[in-house]
């Protein structure tokens, strides 16, 4: 079972927009660092996990150079590659990335408005660190910028464009521990409820396509060669990433699910929605005929509470936080 604990204030309150959490623990230390966007900044709290200690920086989204820029964040997520970790922002205007604590802008990339039919919002959404030296961001426009990142220094370089999906990015994710062969590493979804997912390498390559069934899909999670899909209908839909297989689905939530997270070392699943209801649930694989299976492990209900970021604090799933649209504080839960 889990247990309430010590609450993090914010400096303002969270956006309702996806996946709108980042968590990023510290190796060896007993501090966590969290992230939640609203309006034209994004709220990074740094915490030791007994709450105490606290301290904040406030990030405002850049117009390119330094101007302050009217323009929205719509994400913020902290990417771990092996020889760094930067912080990445997402806006209207185009795709800042950060050292890990937000204290040197690295590299921006504006956005090519000319890309977009006229009249269409223009904005990046979408993070995930894959193959070991990439970043990857989505677009409104349906694509997925791959950036090289050298492991030190700014020169950051787009080393490829995705363009398989025909509506705007809704979340990326990448296998957190080692993917097994042939299944793929990196998942894309998009607005119209299409999903891809590709084999990271010095060129990228597409393993299977997902098809679309009439929802959205707002975030997407992989492990061990299953893709986690959450849905604006509520549900949760399991696949194999190398066949696009649909191997289980689950009426999760009663409203529009806005994060899903895994805790790579036990296949532990997080689910939050718009019901003010987190889920936590368990994939594994039967050794015997390999099936998907999904269990129901935990609910906790964050009272009026539309949650809109869910995110674990530790690799086992021990742990985890949420934040909730209007609300000036992560709530944390442990074990």
């Amino acid at each position: 079972m889990y247990r309430k604990e010590k609450s993090i204030q914010l400096k303002s309150s969270s956006a309702a927009l996806y996946n709108n959490l980042s968590v990023l623990r510290l190796p060896g230390r007993q501090l966590a660092c969290f992230s939640a966007v609203h309006g034209p900044s994004v709220n990074v709290v740094s915490a030791a996990t007994d709450g105490l200690g606290i301290s904040h920086r406030q990030l405002q989204v850049k117009d390119g150079g330094m101007a302050v820029s009217t323009s929205v964040l719509t994400q913020a997520a902290w990417c771990v590659l092996p020889s760094r970790v930067l912080l990445v922002l997402t806006s209207q205007k185009g795709i800042q990335m950060y050292e890990s604590d937000g204290s040197i802008m690295v590299y921006w990339h504006a956005l090519d408005v000319t890309e977009h039919p006229p009249g269409q919002a223009v904005f990046a959404r979408g993070i995930a660190a894959a193959g070991g030296r990439f970043i990857c961001v989505g677009t409104s426009s349906g694509l997925v910028l791959v950036f090289d990142i050298p492991p030190k220094g700014t020169n950051i370089t787009v080393s490829e464009v995705l363009e398989q999906h025909r509506d705007a990015i809704t979340d990326i994710a990448a296998e957190l521990g080692q993917a097994p062969d042939g299944t793929g590493d990196l998942v894309t979804a998009d607005d119209a409820g299409a999903l891809c997912v590709w084999s990271a390498g010095e060129e990228f390559t597409l393993l299977s396509k997902i098809p679309a069934f009439g929802c959205t899909c707002s975030s997407v999670k992989l492990w061990n060669g299953v893709v986690a899909a959450g849905y604006g209908n509520g549900q949760i839909r399991l696949y194999e990433a190398a066949t696009g297989l649909l191997r289980a689905e689950v009426n999760a939530h009663a409203r529009w699910i806005y994060a899903l997270d895994l805790a790579p070392e036990t296949g532990k699943l997080l689910s939050g929605a718009e019901d003010s209801f987190v889920h936590i649930w368990k994939l594994s694989r039967k050794p015997d005929t390999d099936d998907v299976e999904i269990e129901h492990c935990h609910a906790e209900c964050v009272t009026d509470t539309q949650v809109c970021g869910a995110r674990f604090c530790d690799p086992e799933g021990n742990s985890f936080a949420v934040t909730g649209y209007d609300l000036s504080e992560i709530f944390r839960y442990g074990r």
